[in-house]
């Protein structure tokens, strides 16, 4: 009898410990053994991990299915296939395939998995603000001002609290930059953040997973935002830097007093650019370089450009929502980094985009140079708008017109702005080149050509023979810093690809196709503004000494008159002037204000190209800012 008792006792022991293991299993962590493993079950690591078993169960399907009626496995493989499609488009980018994903991610989380009220803070310490770092506090900030203000929400948050303010932070205070540090984070956390909804809550945590997981780490809901871009990998110290060496990393992490303990990596380097100002946020971190290299690795590939190797070390693509991607990786770069170049397609119009006094000034004097037919080019250094410019300056172009398009990676989306044009454009790829890709745009009926980038010897010699004779004109964009600059270097890449032995024939050649240049420029404050509008026009050659006193050829051939022919003859082909630079337009003590007329060769040309309406808008232009006789005075 007491034997079995004791049988009895030791089954039903057995049996409570299988069905708590059971339920553990099948569950999801429902039951828990103590109050620290439940704090580990619902940590952020934890149910990552969860999240990722989870949808490998659901896409990979299984023998449920088998059990199910035809019109319910139907439903069921729908489901699937919708997630995996979900699943690839947002890792390039697509916010309605992400909006997807986290939406199933919040369903296993609340409903498998029990996340609830309480067991939320094992994740994030809401209820503990004290205990929240600096990414935490960032997090929540950014889900309350996204979710006032949309994508506009990390520019109002910036703006509100001056962010963006030059401070003496770093190098000792001796150095200003743009930085945005942890205290000032917990500063403006103290001021913002209120009472959080377990909606809030979750929808953070789900994104914290979702950054991890399939996102961008810690740049996934930035990227969104409406600013100029943004970057990672772009400082901090590298462990084969000469204040490393002689120490593993194992033991310098070791080391509490090292020195270089609290220096920053380069995984410590998150940077946003915003209005012209590129702005350290120095309390974000991607953790570890295996998560930087990921997000690097992951980036780039919509519409997979090709792999990223050692071998070929960098890659230029677009994303899904248009915004242009570089990524670097050693041994071509010193480190993985990437840089998202944001392009604001809604606002890319002239009117919005010019600011100062009296920006109409400009403004007109553009579309005018566009209606008549004006050969162009936007110049200025790495951003300060030339793209976006570019993009606004179509809508001056004739819808009559067909354009045609030649870009490193896409980045000016016409067709997205001006759907009902006839557009297209082209892009350098692994096997066809730029100067390719222009000799294949002579085929396809295009009036006008644009040219995103002239960044290449090639390309800029056919920009220059396209458009001679290919359209009717042409607008590209350069990283001149000023006119001559512009001149001299399309000058020297025609010398350069061997179309030209003779530089000043070169030349020549040069000031006969570029009319105007439009130069932006951005000051230290991050302001972008157009320094000046500047025509190339071209001078004429005088007659010889000769031909001037109506010499024959008998006496052309004597002494004196030879003489003079000569000098003259090398003083043309040495330093003799081949243009003028005529600045029509220019910004000045925070105002547009006219300068010279433009040429009469070129006001005879643009007239000729206008409609009548247009012709006499123009007119009209020139009377106003220049007066009187304005063709007779230029």
């Amino acid at each position: 009898m007491p034997t079995d008792r004791l049988n009895l006792a030791l089954i039903l022991i057995v049996a409570v410990f299988a069905a708590v293991w059971f339920f553990a299993k099948t569950g999801g962590w429902r039951v828990r053994t103590s109050a620290s493993q439940t704090a580990k079950n619902y940590s952020i690591e934890a149910m990552t991990a969860f999240i990722k078993e989870a949808f490998a169960e659901i896409t990979a399907g299984g023998g449920s299915e088998l059990r199910l009626s035809e019109e319910e496995y139907r439903r069921s493989r729908n489901k699937r296939l919708q997630l995996k499609r979900a699943l690839k488009g947002c890792g390039h980018g697509d916010l309605k395939d992400k909006r997807y994903v986290k939406s199933v991610m919040m369903d296993l989380l609340t409903g498998v998995n029990g996340l609830g009220g309480t067991t939320i803070h094992h994740s994030l310490p809401f209820h503990k603000p004290e205990q929240l770092t600096a990414q935490d506090r960032f997090d929540i900030l950014l889900h309350l001002y996204r979710k006032k203000y949309g994508y506009d929400g990390l520019h109002e948050l910036i703006r509100k609290h001056k962010l963006d303010a030059v401070k003496h932070v770093i190098e000792d205070g001796r150095t200003p930059s743009y930085i945005v540090t942890a205290e000032e984070i917990a500063h403006v956390f103290r001021k913002e953040a209120g009472l959080l909804s377990f909606q809030d809550k979750l929808e953070i945590v789900v994104q914290r997973i979702y950054q991890h997981y399939k996102g961008f780490g810690v740049i996934d809901a930035i990227r969104e935002m409406r600013i100029d871009g943004v970057s990672g990998g772009v400082s901090g110290a590298l462990p084969d830097s000469a204040g490393y060496r002689g120490a593993p990393l194992a033991e310098r992490e070791a080391d509490g007093n090292h020195r270089y303990k609290k220096e920053s990596t380069s995984y410590d380097s998150v940077w946003i650019f915003y209005r012209g100002k590129p702005i350290h946020f120095s309390f974000l971190s991607f953790g570890s370089s295996e998560e930087l290299r990921r997000v690097c690795q992951n980036i780039y590939k919509y519409n997979y450009p090709g792999q990223l190797s050692e071998t070929n070390g960098y890659k230029v693509n677009d994303m899904k929502d248009g915004s242009r991607v570089v990524v670097v990786r050693p041994p071509f770069s010193e480190s993985w980094a990437f840089f998202v170049r944001k392009f604001d397609l809604p606002n890319a119009t002239l009117d919005q985009l010019v600011h100062g006094g009296n920006a109409g000034l400009a403004v007109e004097l553009i579309r005018h140079l566009i209606k008549g037919c004006r050969i162009t080019a936007v110049t200025g250094a790495q951003g300060s708008g030339k793209t976006t410019l570019l993009m606004a300056m179509v809508q001056s172009i004739s819808a009559t017109l067909t354009l045609r398009v030649q870009e490193m990676a896409y980045e000016l989306h016409l067709r997205n702005l001006y759907p009902q044009r006839n557009i297209l454009s082209f892009r350098e790829t692994d096997h066809i080149t730029g100067q390719q890709g222009l000799d294949v745009q002579k085929k396809t009926d295009g009036a006008v050509h644009i040219l995103g980038e002239v960044a290449t010897d090639t390309v800029a010699a056919w920009m220059i023979q396209m458009a001679q004779v290919a359209s009717l004109f042409t607008l590209f964009t350069h990283h001149a810093k000023t006119f001559a600059s512009l001149i001299d270097s399309l000058r020297n890449s025609l010398l350069k690809t061997g179309m030209f032995q003779d530089e000043v024939m070169a030349e020549k050649q040069v000031i006969r196709v570029i009319h105007f240049d439009i130069h932006l420029r951005k000051s230290a404050d991050g302001t972008r503004f157009i320094e000046r509008i500047t025509e190339c026009v071209p001078l004429d050659s005088d007659l010889y000494p000769s031909e001037k006193a109506g010499m024959t050829d008998k006496d052309k051939v004597e002494l004196p008159g030879f003489l003079d022919d000569a000098s003259e003859f090398f003083r043309r082909t040495t330093d003799r002037k081949l243009y003028e630079q005529r600045n029509i337009v220019e910004y000045r003590d925070g105002a547009y204000r006219v300068c010279r007329p433009i040429s009469l060769r070129n006001t005879e040309e643009m007239l000729d190209h206008m409609t009548p309406a247009d012709a006499q808008a123009f007119e009209r232009f020139l009377e106003t800012h220049w007066g009187g006789d304005v063709i007779a005075a230029s």
